[in-house]
């Protein structure tokens, strides 16, 4: 079958052997390119398909997205809840130094199958992945009734976290950087972040973003960090002591009260169809994979979300 690996020659459709671990085998239906993705190509990692937002579907028909996560289920974080911390040597993530779904077929463990909901197509159902370190990020935030919030950051995060602090009833701005993310916000009703906030989330990841989010603070603030910082987190300094902010910490996914964030971001896809329009701006066939990495990893292109279809 092919599959997408980065190579000497850079990213590459190979030939990969059949899947044949326990599990569920998927065809793929999706598979969404995340920063990470194009990052780890530009910086040469290699060895594993890459994917790791994917959707597909089964033998009997029925549609998934995939939770990637690897956990044990019996550590104390997996037991609380917070597969996304389990401490056991096998926790991971599917397309992150391992074989993920950029692929035409994969097979996967239950536990990480996600039903989609009515309205949730599975060429979209890659959105999933994204949309739940959105919805934990927001969730994370612990908004209270009345609160305002804002985003920093106009790429696919950004804008997932804008649409689930809407989905759950806050007024929500966003400060974005290209015109093509300004136009998605509006669609997606979200308004041009002025003034001070009571939680401003940082999907920018970089250290003017970073600064931005402790200037829109409000005094006594909370600042939530949805962006990846690989080295040193660049928290300006002055500012955060003279308001007194509060840095919030999000990564990934987990559950809550049972509930898992991957199933609540499928049903925010599914119950507002126009996400899934505004933030996937693009589409390949998965034999173009290289192509689609070039345009993912050019933020000028009018690029959000590129997706590859097998």
């Amino acid at each position: 079958m092919r599959a997408v690996r980065n190579t000497d020659q850079g990213i590459l459709v190979t030939e990969a052997d059949e899947p044949e671990a326990p599990g569920v085998r998927l065809t793929v239906g999706s598979a969404g390119i995340c920063g990470t993705d194009v990052n780890f190509a530009t910086g040469g990692v290699q060895g594993y398909t890459y994917g790791h937002e994917f959707a597909g579907t089964a033998a009997d028909g029925r549609c998934y997205a995939v939770e990637p996560t690897v956990y044990c289920g019996e550590c104390g974080q997996c037991r609380a809840g917070h597969v996304q911390r389990c401490v056991a040597p096998e926790h991971g993530t599917l397309g992150i130094f391992r074989d993920g779904g950029m692929c035409d077929a994969v097979t996967v463990s239950e536990n990480m199958l996600v039903p989609l909901p009515d309205g949730l197509d599975v060429r979209d159902a890659c959105l999933v992945e994204p949309a739940s370190v959105a919805w934990h990020g927001v969730r994370s935030a612990a908004l209270t009734p009345g609160e305002r919030v804002a985003v920093v950051g106009g790429g696919s995060i950004g804008l997932l976290a804008a649409a689930a602090a809407r989905q759950r009833g806050f007024d929500v701005d966003i400060e974005v950087r290209h015109k093509h993310q300004r136009i998605a916000a509006e669609r997606l009703e979200v308004g041009s972040a002025e003034g001070l906030y009571d939680v401003v989330i940082d999907a920018a990841g970089s250290e003017t973003g970073l600064a931005r989010c402790a200037e829109l603070a409000r005094p006594g603030g909370r600042v939530v960090l949805l962006g990846v910082y690989q080295h040193t987190i660049p928290i300006p300094g002055i500012v955060s002591l003279v308001k007194e902010l509060t840095y919030v910490h999000s990564i990934a996914y987990g559950r809550h009260d049972g509930i898992r964030d991957t199933e609540q971001a499928a049903a925010l896809l599914a119950g507002n169809p126009t996400i899934a329009q505004t933030v996937i701006t693009h589409r390949f066939p998965l034999d173009e994979a290289a192509e689609a990495f070039r345009v993912a990893g050019d933020r000028a292109s009018g690029a959000i979300k590129v997706v590859l279809h097998p």
